[in-house]
């Protein structure tokens, strides 16, 4: 079975090539925008949990080690176990390329992420039923996590090597924050247990943004009702938003023709409207990807497209 739209996975698939074809990668290059994407990711991945560091306060509080006046307590805590659960993460992946995604190294993601915020539940399954706020998803009661969780590690056998990475990874997200297995930082496990599916075969950290928090959502609830291709799609875009931010880095100043500028300013050089591009890229037809909050893209994209919409009529 494919989710991801063939054009959305070729294009991706493409970029990836790109990628592998700059390895061994460059020491000083990549150890830069792992840093980058280290503070991205933990400040996006608390933020969608309500945490209160902005992305400045998040470097601070990892880098530098101060505390922030004002900031609770546990928004400090947050930030230094994501950190330290992403440096868990590729150090699993240096070692041994790919780790077999196993209840064991969920459990281990989860214990980092809450170690100093819920000690005794730390990595353990919840022994009671849960409500989350302003969700519409009942999740499982206690006493069926186990054999979900089973299943689960059941699904990622059969499928590791039928299913598109993109689609692995993104259906095993959905379905650790469907199962629900723990107290607390379900979402954040869930989001760096996907990232460890992508980076074993090759792909860069994928950061889901708070900016997109409704969005992730919205997919999110479709996907408990059976539909999965719009959390994919999501997933997809987040994953290429991380290539092309990758690529721009690594592609040599002369080989890199394509300038990404923000949708608005696009719009004034070629014959589409602002909203018009936004529609394009918010559904994946556009290859763009999003700085802070707004979509960037480039003509030699609008190109692209317009020759695909070509060919199909």
């Amino acid at each position: 079975m494919t989710y991801l739209d063939p054009k959305i996975k070729n294009r991706i698939d493409e970029k990836l090539k790109r990628l592998n074809s700059f390895r061994p990668l460059p020491e000083l290059a990549v150890k830069k925008i792992r840093e980058q994407f280290e503070i991205e990711m933990t400040y996006n991945s608390n933020a969608i949990e309500g945490n209160s560091l902005t992305l400045k306060e998040t470097y601070l509080v990892i880098n530098e080690g101060i505390t922030i006046k004002g900031k609770p307590l546990k928004d400090h805590l947050e930030a230094k176990n994501h950190k330290e659960a992403l440096d868990y993460l590729y150090e699993l992946i240096a070692k041994e390329n790919k780790p077999t995604i196993s209840e064991n190294l969920i459990r281990s993601l989860n214990q980092i992420v809450i170690q100093s915020i819920d000690k005794e539940w730390a990595g353990r399954y919840r022994n009671s039923s849960v409500i989350i706020g302003g969700a519409k998803h009942k999740p499982p009661e206690a006493m069926d996590i186990p054999k979900l969780m089973d299943d689960l590690m059941s699904f990622i056998k059969q499928n590791k090597n039928k299913l598109h990475p993109i689609e692995l990874a993104a259906i095993v997200h959905h379905k650790i924050i469907f199962i629900h297995p723990f107290f607390d930082g379900n979402g954040r496990t869930a989001r760096l247990a996907m990232n460890i599916i992508l980076m074993q075969n090759g792909y860069p950290l994928a950061i889901i943004l708070k900016n997109d928090r409704k969005r992730y959502y919205n997919t999110l609830s479709k996907a408990d009702k059976g539909d999965l291709d719009s959390f994919i799609a999501f997933v997809a875009k987040s994953t290429e938003r991380s290539l092309d931010m990758y690529l721009k880095v690594l592609t040599p100043a002369g080989k890199l023709k394509e300038k990404f500028i923000p949708l608005k300013d696009l719009s004034e050089e070629i014959n589409f409207s602002s909203k018009y591009l936004n529609l394009l890229a918010r559904n994946g037809k556009l290859e763009a990807h999003k700085e802070g909050r707004n979509w960037v893209s480039s003509k030699e994209a609008v190109k692209r497209y317009l020759e695909n919409r070509e060919r199909k009529r």
